[in-house]
């Protein structure tokens, strides 16, 4: 709504600002009269990434010094400030709309927010590297490291005014450059979806999924002309303003490593290429270049700091730029005519879907909440389209807008499908270790085959080995075209230690081993709600590792079985370094002889976790009790508790009982915001639980209190801790932890 507010505000201005010319009765052609006197002026501006806010501040002193523009050409970080100008977007409201972008903002393409409850889940696991995809002709790799769908959603936000798809019809005439990856030539885009162009244009290979436009696959123009001074010359461009961003190279001692090397390459190609076009100046031309220093291409928190870096540098040359300028009423109509387009919030006639060859593309139309005869709303597709791709299905997804005869228009939606899908495998890893000879490590490969039925149903297998050993199988079955409804039917064999201690000191370990089956049937509320309810049908026994005890008379084996219902809730903005949100799990069990169990009881789990933050510091509560809803617990329902911020001042597993209640709260103080990762912080906590514990253990009765200090980094293999508890009995334990605690 301030938006529309302030879109309006702007068009009044501008509608007071021509009304001299129009009580004067001076023809629109006059400004082709007035072009025709000057020589044509054609914009170039280089590829950078970040460092492309430079291009807003000498776009400032154009208008300041009222130089009009007749072409503009830009490549990458150029193309984006290019086009948003070139399509008639004011500039104060360019400078709002990228004040708030951000590293984590253009380039994190799933947000947590945007995840199913299924999606949710899957994240309790620590993945490292890429989902790969199993094809017949062996393992497939992504494009890229990102998919670049928040980058579209922020480059359609830039580029609504486009009304036509020739890019002449703008009310400046446009190009943007690519690269072919086939045949590395460059490519010029002067025509069709202007988003699309302005992504295929700064497509950093490797890095952002390259974009398939009439047949070729294209990567960032910088690799071909970083500073396409020849393009706006083909233009009829007379007088070029070259404004030059590029990175320049590092030295020998800044080579530092492989990804060094690679950014090292690539700079070596867009220099190259730059310096040819400079030669390709002539004296009446002017080459901008701002002094960025060390702003990096990735330093998309400073936008604006690169806006200023690109303001001084064009009043360095403004006695270049005077010779120039126009009159206050020429300018005036050709500001007037540069942002005559406006943004239409029109009626939907149709929605389209295309792209689709496994998926079925109702599931898709009944993911978007636009339908044909509702108002186009651009913000609530983007969001449509995040929560689409990050089902996991797609490799890009991005829409056009048609306009019909009637004045209504067709939204087509194009979802590509991953084209290394649809079967997937991915790795995770855990590592903990306390520093006293006790390291754990948890190694994972889950294998992932989707949308085997119009409905999407999806099989998933998980092989773990380390500190648990695990064996999964999952069929899981939409049974709508929302998939809101489900069943699922999951098997799952594992092994965990049960491990005993004494005065601190682990004295003998056994390993309790678990198969069960369950069946249940699942409604999911919303992408932070869903209930499930089904049978269970199981078996537990106790197995000898270092006792000289025989587990099995420590423990009989137990058979189990019952009814169980859960019910989870989930918010949390992430795992590892939650901010805000709350999620809670409640999980009912009633074990029945009839469905097969030895004993009967009835057990409640409940596990709840909240965060909110201000600025820099972050507040996170837990909480977690697992008891017998009446009475006690048979021995065989053990909770383990102990370890990093499950009282931090024993050891992993070092508190055993069949009822346990914990309490915790953490002060984390963030020392470094998120960009492609979560950043890092220093942390706080306080730890209080119960334990009923099986061996009656003195020390172990009552409520125990632990506090632990930390430092957290989250880096590209997890989320990495570094910490120490300590607790009120005096007893202590040191972590490095690789995972989610």
């Amino acid at each position: 709504m301030d938006k529309l507010k302030r879109r309006r505000g702007g068009a009044l201005v501008l509608l007071l600002a021509a009304l001299p010319l129009l009580l004067a009765a001076r023809p629109v052609a006059a400004a082709g009269e007035a072009a025709a006197q000057r020589p044509r002026i054609g914009l170039v501006l280089s590829g950078g990434g970040a460092r492309g806010g430079a291009h807003l501040g000498v776009l400032k002193v154009l208008q300041e010094l009222r130089v009009p523009v007749d072409v503009i050409v830009g490549t990458s970080a150029g193309s984006i400030i290019g086009a948003a100008y070139a399509s008639g977007m004011p500039l104060d409201e360019l400078e709002a709309d990228l004040r708030p972008l951000n590293t984590a903002l253009l380039f994190r393409d799933v947000r947590r927010d945007d995840l199913s409850m299924r999606g949710k889940a899957e994240e309790q696991y620590n993945y490292i590297g890429p989902e790969v995809g199993l094809t017949p002709e062996g393992i497939a790799l992504p494009k890229g490291a990102v998919s670049g769908v928040a980058l579209e959603a922020v480059l359609r936000q830039l580029t609504a005014r486009q009304k036509h798809p020739e890019f002449d019809r703008l009310p400046i005439r446009f190009r943007a450059v690519a690269t072919d990856l086939g045949t590395a030539e460059m490519v010029v885009l002067d025509r069709g979806n202007l988003t699309a162009a302005v992504r295929a244009s700064m497509a950093l290979p490797a890095a952002v999924n390259p974009v398939e436009i009439d047949g070729r696959l294209l990567v960032d123009g910088g690799v071909s002309r970083n500073l396409p001074v020849d393009v706006a010359r083909a233009l009829g461009a007379q007088v070029i303003i070259a404004v030059n961003i590029g990175t320049p190279l590092q030295t020998r001692d800044q080579i530092q490593s492989l990804l060094g090397v690679t950014d090292q390459m690539m700079r070596i190609v867009t220099v190259q290429n730059t310096q040819q076009s400079l030669k390709e100046l002539g004296p009446d031309d002017i080459l901008i270049g701002p002094e960025l220093g060390t702003l990096g291409t990735a330093d998309f928190d400073r936008l604006l700091e690169a806006a200023a870096a690109g303001e001084r540098a064009a009043r360095a040359v403004a006695p270049a730029l005077q010779r120039h300028s126009v009159g206050e009423a020429q300018y005036a109509q050709w500001e007037w005519q540069r942002m005559s387009l406006q943004p239409g919030y029109t009626r939907v006639n149709a929605v389209n879907v295309s792209g689709t060859r496994v998926v079925n593309p109702e599931v898709v139309r009944a993911m978007l909440r636009l339908q044909p005869g509702g108002t186009f709303d651009a913000e609530e597709l983007d969001a449509d389209l995040r929560r689409l791709y990050a089902t996991g299905d797609f490799e890009s997804v991005s829409y056009a807008l048609g306009e019909q005869t009637d004045g209504g228009t067709t939204v087509s939606v194009q979802a590509t499908e991953k084209s290394w899908g649809p079967t997937y495998l991915r790795v995770g890893l855990g590592l903990s270790s306390d520093f006293s000879g006790n390291a754990y490590f948890n190694l994972l490969l889950a294998h992932r085959r989707t949308w085997l039925n119009p409905l999407g149903a999806e099989w998933r297998n998980e092989l773990q080995t380390g500190r648990i050993d695990r064996l999964s199988t999952e069929w899981f079955q939409p049974l709508n075209i929302r998939r809101n409804v489900f069943l699922s039917a999951q098997g799952e064999a594992r092994r965990e230690p049960f491990d005993l201690f004494a005065d601190g000191q682990r004295v003998a370990r056994f390993r309790r081993d678990e198969t069960a089956a369950r069946l249940q049937a699942g409604l999911a509320f919303s992408d932070w709600a869903e209930l499930r309810a089904g049978l269970v049908r199981g078996r537990v026994r106790l197995g000898t590792d270092t006792s000289t005890v025989p587990g099995e008379l420590l423990l009989p084996t137990v058979d189990t079985g019952g009814m169980e219902a859960r019910l989870r809730l989930d918010t949390l903005d992430s795992l590892g370094f939650a901010r805000r949100g709350q999620a809670l799990d409640l999980r009912y069990f009633e074990s029945r002889p009839n469905f097969g169990a030895d004993l009967r009881y009835e057990k409640l789990d409940l596990a709840w976790r909240g965060a909110a933050s201000r600025q820099a510091h972050t507040l996170r509560a837990a909480f977690y009790a697992s008891r017998a809803r009446e009475g006690d617990l048979p021995e065989h329902e053990l909770v383990p508790l102990g370890g990093f911020l499950r009282l931090s001042g024993y050891q992993t597993g070092e508190l055993l009982g069949t009822r346990a209640q914990l309490a915790r709260l953490v002060y984390a103080y963030r020392l470094s915001g998120p960009g492609l990762l979560q950043g890092m912080e220093l942390g706080l906590s306080a730890e209080a639980g119960r334990v009923r514990d099986v061996l009656q253990d003195p020390d172990h009765r009552g409520t125990l209190r632990s506090h632990a200090a930390y430092l957290a980094v989250d880096t590209p293999v997890g989320p990495l801790y570094l910490g120490v508890g300590v607790s009120a009995s005096g007893s202590s334990a040191a972590y490095l932890f690789l995972g989610l605690p």
